[in-house]
């Protein structure tokens, strides 16, 4: 059971967390809708990132719509989702680090895929400190 009651505002059980501040949630979606519509990334890189980050995070409720794949065979996804496991354990990516991201994404493409990281970061540690559920009542 979540921490807090869940609003009326929201289609999710996490927005109806966040829907307690209205203003925030609209301006939250539509940022959330303007990175998953990019059409930078396949679909499914993002959802990889996204289980990657789950299990960093602690967010019950992402970690319920599946672990991580274990035999990822596009490198670029593998780069992200690498990239994605050295952000729930550091701060700095060294010079090496940033080469290597380099030879498969564009710098435009880098900027994406960080605000991706932290964009979903958010979320899940939100849901985390709220205690959200994998299945939540609302």
């Amino acid at each position: 059971m979540a921490m807090i009651s869940f609003s009326q505002n929201g289609s999710t059980p996490f927005q109806q967390l966040l829907g307690h501040n209205k203003g925030i949630l609209e301006r939250w979606t539509s940022l959330e809708e303007s990175i998953y519509s990019s059409g930078t990334f396949l679909s499914g890189l993002k959802e990889e990132v996204r289980r990657t980050l789950a299990f960093h995070n602690g967010c019950e409720y992402c970690k319920a719509k599946g672990a991580p794949s274990q035999n990822i065979m596009d490198s670029r996804t593998q780069t992200a989702v690498y990239l994605a496991e050295l952000s729930g354990k550091t701060t700095h990516i060294s010079d090496e680090e940033f080469n290597a991201l380099k030879e498969v994404f564009t710098d435009s493409e880098i900027s994406e895929l960080l605000a991706l990281i932290c964009f979903i970061t958010a979320c899940q540690r939100f849901g985390a400190l709220l205690s959200l559920g994998p299945v939540c009542q609302i």
